[in-house]
């Protein structure tokens, strides 16, 4: 390393001596760093301990010295995360691709062994398990089975990387949830690497990685595509951001949850507007914010749409770490390094200088769920009432939906008035010898889910006391719905067993069904047939309350349309209530066995009661115990079979893993870019399409092209399992792609599903089918789009998919972050139209053919390209701007993406 500032210094933590490159003596020189953010300090440290004159040279660490917080970004930066983290579904298509790698390598007179992480990596395998088994103290053991059942070939080809691969950890299933597992027992907060110390730091392939924030740890969510590369010891390329500081006061008053705050705090950020930045939280109101409170807020980052959250390392992040378990030299060191390093947040503390701030009183904080489609969407407990009844007349006056069509598309009614007899249609139900009527509104699934809540023993413990009082008021769910818990770790179930709640939980049906992400992503399992049918014989909009972070339309159940997030105690409220149409404030949950109303507000915990519990039923010794043996796994995991040798062994009759074809025939060199010529459009799209439209991650429906290619090689629809499980197969996620059957192609209006228009011949069909008939003529495409597209989850899938499809170009309004960079990745090229274009505004049906030109001469970062449309009407011209932001990712795009462009310099080097 270069050390051209002279910051490279000695730390004496106890017996032991440290290298560090020390910010303070750097500010000696430089006082602006000690104004500058936490958040920024992190990437600095990093910015000199890589400094190499190559890749980082001194006047990358000169600009973030001279950070304008102001300024639009336009310096690019390195960061060389020190670790991985990954889960099964973006974690399975990584090493199918590192193992593909190491064959192509050999092939190209390499080392196969070279492809090997540089950087440490763990998989959490939690994204696979569903809900088939609920309310039944045998739900966890059957959930179990039938997920190694489904998932025997991808678990097999993960104990091969286990093995195969250095420096490659994997958490088995039924441990717990990535983002839980990390922040309970991955993290460090302080890394330490031979002699020499630094902050630990992270990119993910899942979102939600930002839940690590609120320990102090940089770091964020990333395609699998990028994580692949940091594997692979490639930094990830990046802009100096802009730093929103969120000042934080006073205190949650009673009965609101750390939930009500991180809705209310993603309902004023997305207001705000903090796509792209980071943002850091500040303020006296930290001191009364637990860890877990914090995580539950940095959690949700990409909900509010911020690179991360960030809470800087204080006492409360030493009392975690303390009481999870981690080691007292890790304590201490981490205590000693961020003190050292101006990294440590004191209440008297002179403020970061930032780019923008807003604030909240925490004391305002107010009981509140999120939905019916949108996680920024929040709605009072006290208005849910008025709330859901016109969001009810909403979804019915968009039209009737009806059953699917042959291509997985559902055909729509027009829009119109909605008669008072419709909103109060209302279907009988029999199930055995019971038999009641449910209507709209009704609650069919009610679940404890997701790390960012189940991470947060208060609201854990608070859903708790709320079902004992509950069941002792004589309380019970109804009927129709589904209820289940699905914790995070398995710590939570201990310390629920041991404040004796956990049988008040199940005696409402709250039995723990797994140890993963469950409904949260979509794996809610199906409804029971009595109630699924329903649904579909009134063609009722029912509804999901769950304690989640995402609640896209057709993400959690395909019956279900309405989904909120709430907290944990909301959940298990609704589950009593039945329905989300109520006003819980003022109408009772139920009667109890004296026929007296029992309402929420007699059974909703204090906080002294929650306070107590945690006191004496949450144990440092749960954490150590869980986590001893956490990578070992149980029987089922240790009978998988292992297999042998660097290189994998394909098996051409797998429908889960199989050899993709991104390197097949890759030439030593890349071939020069090229203009498009004669591209048709395969999807013209509107606003917030996501990559759960672009690449579902749910159920594979029995008419879809990837059912077909499935029944083809004799899988029977019992066993499709999920497109997400299935990740690991190209043949089934390029067929999978556009597939969400809540997609609307506006090329096919009034239609919902992956379907398309072959345009030369005005023939519908779905868009696979289009997409392989195009590329057997030759014709390239491109997809246009409304303002952000490809929110949501990092899912690697959606792009790779898209480029599989034949598509050369998106054109949007915008671009989610990690999407747009996937994009780039997988060689297809995002382009973004001027401000205050549109395809509508400029006229476009997507019938023209399009021409782009300036790819092919001296292609840059944000060049202005020209595109002619030409159709019916006559030729359109406009330009759009090319969204490659920067000169790597100019690099990768020239190679034909980022796996590719690495390739070749590891068969160079």
């Amino acid at each position: 390393m270069t050390d051209s500032f002279g910051t490279k210094s000695q730390l004496k933590v106890g017996s032991a001596t440290y290298d560090l490159f020390s910010l303070g003596k750097l500010a000696k020189s430089h006082p602006a760093v000690n104004r500058l953010p936490f958040s920024l300090k992190v990437l600095l440290e990093n910015l000199l301990r890589h400094e190499d004159g190559r890749v980082v040279k001194r006047e990358h660490v000169e600009k973030m010295l001279a950070w304008d917080p102001k300024a639009t970004p336009d310096v690019e930066i390195s960061f060389h995360p020190a670790r991985v983290l990954l889960q099964d579904f973006t974690g399975v298509p990584a090493v199918v691709d590192l193992a593909a790698m190491r064959e192509a390598l050999a092939s190209m007179g390499g080392n196969p062994d070279k492809i090997n992480p540089r950087n440490p990596a763990d998989l959490v395998i939690d994204h696979s398990v569903q809900i088939d088994s609920f309310a039944t103290s045998a739900a966890f053991k059957e959930n179990a089975e039938l997920e190694f059942e489904r998932n025997r070939e991808r678990y097999a080809f993960l104990r091969w990387g286990q093995s195969a691969f250095k420096g490659f950890g994997v958490v088995p299933p039924d441990i717990g949830i990535c983002h839980q597992v990390n922040l309970e027992f991955l993290a460090h907060v302080t890394f330490r690497q031979g002699s020499t110390v630094y902050p630990d730091t992270l990119v993910g392939t899942d979102s939600h990685t930002t839940m690590i924030n609120g320990l102090g740890v940089v770091g964020w969510g990333v395609g699998g595509i990028e994580a692949e590369a940091a594997l692979l010891g490639q930094p990830i390329t990046m802009l100096i951001p802009q730093v929103v500081g969120f000042k934080l006061s006073g205190k949650l008053p009673a009965g609101a949850t750390a939930t009500d705050l991180v809705l209310t705090v993603t309902q004023m950020l997305r207001k705000k507007g903090v796509v792209g930045k980071f943002v850091e939280f500040y303020g006296s109101g930290l001191k009364n914010l637990s860890l877990p409170d914090r995580a539950t807020i940095a959690n949700m980052a990409p909900e509010y749409g911020a690179t991360i959250g960030f809470f800087p390392v204080d006492e409360e992040s030493l009392n975690y770490l303390r009481f999870t378990g981690r080691p007292d030299d890790l304590v201490a060191l981490t205590e000693a390094y961020a003190k050292e390093q101006g990294l440590w947040r004191r209440d008297d503390a002179e403020d970061p200088i930032f780019s923008d701030t807003l604030e909240l009183d925490l004391s305002t904080v107010v009981p509140s769920l999120a939905g019916p489609k949108r996680p920024q969407d929040r709605v009072p407990l006290k208005d849910m009432k008025s709330g859901y009844e016109k969001s009810l007349v909403e979804m019915l006056s968009a039209g009737k939906s009806k059953g699917e069509d042959e291509e997985g598309g559902k055909g729509k009614a027009a829009a119109a008035a909605v008669p008072p007899e419709r909103l109060a249609q209302a279907v009988t139900v029999k199930n055995g010898r019971q038999s009641y009527q449910m209507g709209h509104g009704a609650v069919v699934i009610a679940s404890i889910t997701s790390c960012t809540n189940t991470s947060n023993p208060a609201v854990l413990v608070g859903a708790g006391i709320l079902a004992k009082k509950a069941v002792e008021r004589g309380l019970n769910p109804k009927p129709w719905v589904k209820t289940s818990l699905a914790p995070g770790s398995r710590v939570v179930s201990e310390y629920l067993r041991d404040a004796g709640l956990l049988p008040y939980l199940e005696a409402v049906g709250f039995h723990i069904v797994g140890y993963g992400c469950t409904t949260c992503i979509g794996n809610s399992g199906p409804l029971t047939e009595p109630v699924a049918n329903a649904v579909t014989e009134g063609d009722l909009v029912v509804a999901a309350v769950l304690s989640g972070n995402r609640n896209f339309e057709g993400r959690i159940n395909p019956h279900v349309r309405m989904n909120y997030l709430a907290s944990p105690p909301l959940v298990v409220a609704y589950a009593l209530a039945g329905e989300v149409g109520m006003d819980l404030d003022n109408e009772p949950l139920g009667t109890d066995p004296n026929g007296r109303p029992v309402f929420l507000k007699d059974i909703w915990p204090t906080n002294e009661e929650i306070q107590e519990v945690i006191r004496t039923s949450v144990k440092p010794e749960q954490f150590r115990s869980q986590y001893a043996n956490a990578m070992e796994g149980d029987a089922l995991w240790q009978q998988l079979p292992v297999g042998k040798g660097s290189t994998f062994q394909w098996d051409d009759t797998s429908t889960y893993v199989r050899k993709p074809p991104f390197f097949d025939n890759l030439p030593k060199e890349p071939k020069a870019t090229q203009d498009i010529h004669g591209a048709h459009v395969m999807a013209l799209l509107g606003d917030s399409v996501t990559t759960d439209h672009i690449s579902p991650a749910g159920n594979i429906a029995k008419t879809s092209p990837a059912a077909k290619y499935l029944m083809a090689n004799g899988v029977e629809p019992k066993d499709f399992n999920s497109y997400g499980a299935r990740r690991g197969n190209h043949e089934v996620m390029v067929r999978g792609t556009f597939a969400n059957i809540r997609l609307k192609n506006l090329l096919v209006p009034g239609v919902e599903g992956g379907v398309t228009v072959h345009i030369p011949t005005r023939e519908r069909m779905s868009i696979y089918d289009a997409s392989m008939k195009y590329q057997a003529e030759g014709t390239p495409l491109v997809v246009l789009a409304g303002a952000e597209y490809g929110t949501g989850s990092s899912r690697d899938w959606a792009a790779k998919g898209t480029m599989l499809l034949g598509v050369k170009a998106v054109i949007a309004k915008s671009f989610e972050r990690i999407h747009r960079s996937n994009l780039v990745g997988m060689g297809v090229l995002p382009l973004q139209f001027e401000a205050g274009q549109d395809a509508q505004s400029l006229g476009l049906t997507g019938h023209e053919k399009f021409d782009i030109t300036g790819v092919a001469q001296d292609l840059a970062p944000q060049k202005k390209l020209t595109v002619k449309a030409t159709g019916e009407g006559g030729t359109k011209e406009f330009t759009v701007v090319c969204r490659i932001d920067t000169p790597n990712e100019l690099d990768y795009y020239r190679h034909g993406g980022i796996l590719q462009y690495v390739l070749r310099q590891l068969a160079k080097g």
